[in-house]
């Protein structure tokens, strides 16, 4: 393909990222996203296995709704400190050196796990938060990685898939339930399997805008070409950007400070409701609603299903009709779902379509809801804003699983679980729906704009 175009009598080169835009995509870019995508649906495999592994105990261990609660919300405890601490190192020391210590931090304290004594639930909850804190990096620096490499048309959906393809990793989880059946040791042991992500993170290089925000432009036009499957003498000219020795906070609370409440606000909404389905959906179906440990395995497939279904809406319409009308539809047809899931749950099929259609849509609005909040913020503090928007954001993955354990109380889950605590907590789930979908239509519509003009 020829890298120049003709205007009038004279030829002006194409710069590397209109190299980037102007063709298809390469191999080597393909390689990158499946990267994000497999490290994705890996990492939240282990993390939606803590549902199923608690649903499990429940009976083994004896728990109370407290004690559930409190196991569940130190694994949202730990997204929150692994996405903030994980997006200012990915700013500071790279996004490939950050994505391999988040899977070594997350393999090793789920490894951990498997040998945990009955009866210690303290210790599997302090051993969650590290699970948590891997997990909760991973994504935060896959999605800033993808879209540093892929044309600008194409960043909303492509940056997404790392994204849309996470519900695999509760339909793993089912599967992997229907097939371990009440083994919770095996069914921790098998999070372990993501450590050979390791060994396909060593083909692809560090991301070419990182590089140059720290004035190492030799390795960014080796990177652009390893993108490209070109030489890099045939790399066009870089852009000028500001070289950045460590992404300052100061920076990004004296710059950056609208979109940084934007995501905040944003994040907390959309994932308290779907966190909350996501880590005591299981033993609510199981233990309120009555249905089989094995039936539960199956129909959360169908919840995972769905979810990849929403988020690949999301992902496609953010590129269609925008990011912020995206999020906003998405954001009350799940809250629809949550006053349905309040008022209609007389039977557990009810509660069940109130299920699909809060993870379709409320859920499935994660498709572009980071990919959306990395394009808020420059290629110098890309990571540390989305990684501390998010990570403020997330502190619902602890809000929301307490809330529900505090509703369940104190007594024997498997013996006491009134559904009528499904009133109050779907309620406020929905409100926060409405107020999240609200908030995202003040954020900057990134579709179609450059990286670099942001």
């Amino acid at each position: 393909m020829n890298d120049s175009t003709n205007v009038g009598q004279g030829t002006i080169a194409r710069t590397a990222y209109e190299q980037i835009d102007a063709r298809p995509l390469t191999g080597h870019q393909k390689s990158l996203v499946g990267l994000a995508v497999v490290g994705n649906i890996s990492e939240f495999f282990d993390m939606f296995l803590i549902g199923f592994v608690v649903s499990l105990l429940t009976d083994a261990w004896s728990l109370t709704g407290v004690e559930a609660g409190v196991i569940l919300a130190c694994s949202g405890l730990g997204t929150v400190i692994g996405s903030i601490m994980w997006g200012g190192m990915s700013d500071r020391y790279g996004r490939k050196h950050a994505f391999q210590w988040c899977v070594i931090c997350f393999v090793v304290f789920t490894a951990l796990s498997v040998f945990l004594p009955n009866r210690a639930w303290v210790l599997l909850a302090l051993l969650r938060v590290g699970v948590g804190i891997g997990v909760g990096g991973l994504n935060i620096t896959s999605i800033p990685y993808v879209q540093e490499f892929v044309p600008t048309k194409q960043r909303g959906v492509l940056a997404g898939l790392a994204s849309v393809f996470i519900p695999l990793g509760l339909l793993l989880g089912s599967i992997s339930q229907s097939l371990v059946g009440d083994n919770w040791r095996l069914l921790i042991a098998l999070g372990v399997l993501p450590v050979f992500l390791l060994f396909w993170l060593r083909t692809v290089p560090e991301s070419p805008r990182f590089y140059q925000t720290k004035g190492q432009d030799d390795q960014a036009r080796a990177s652009l070409a390893w993108a490209l499957e070109i030489e890099p003498n045939e790399v066009g000219s870089l852009p000028e950007m500001k070289v950045v020795k460590k992404a300052s906070y100061r920076l990004l609370f004296s710059s950056h400070m609208k979109p940084l409440v934007i995501i905040s606000l944003g994040s907390f909404c959309f994932i308290l409701g779907s966190f909350a389905i996501q880590s005591w959906g299981q033993t609510l179906m199981k233990d309120a609603f009555g249905f089989s440990t094995q039936m539960v395995a199956y129909l959360f497939m169908g919840v995972s299903v769905a979810d990849c279904i929403g988020r690949f809406g999301s992902a496609w319409l953010a590129d269609r009709i925008g990011r912020r009308w995206t999020m906003f539809s998405f954001g009350i047809i799940g809250a629809v779902g949550c006053f349905y899931a309040s008022f209609f749950h007389n039977s557990g099929w009810q509660f069940y379509v109130a299920i699909l259609i809060i993870m379709t849509f409320a859920d499935g609005v994660f498709g572009i809801l980071n990919a959306f909040g990395g394009e808020q913020f420059s290629n110098d503090v890309r990571s540390t804003g989305l990684g501390l928007g998010y990570g403020i954001g997330a502190i619902a993955k602890i809000v929301g699983p307490a809330f529900m354990g505090i509703l369940v109380g104190g007594s024997f889950v498997a013996q006491h679980i009134d559904i009528s605590v499904i009133t109050t907590a779907f309620t406020f789930f929905g409100v926060c729906l409405v107020i999240g979908a609200i908030t995202y239509l003040f954020a900057q519509e990134t579709k179609g704009k450059k990286l670099e003009n942001l």
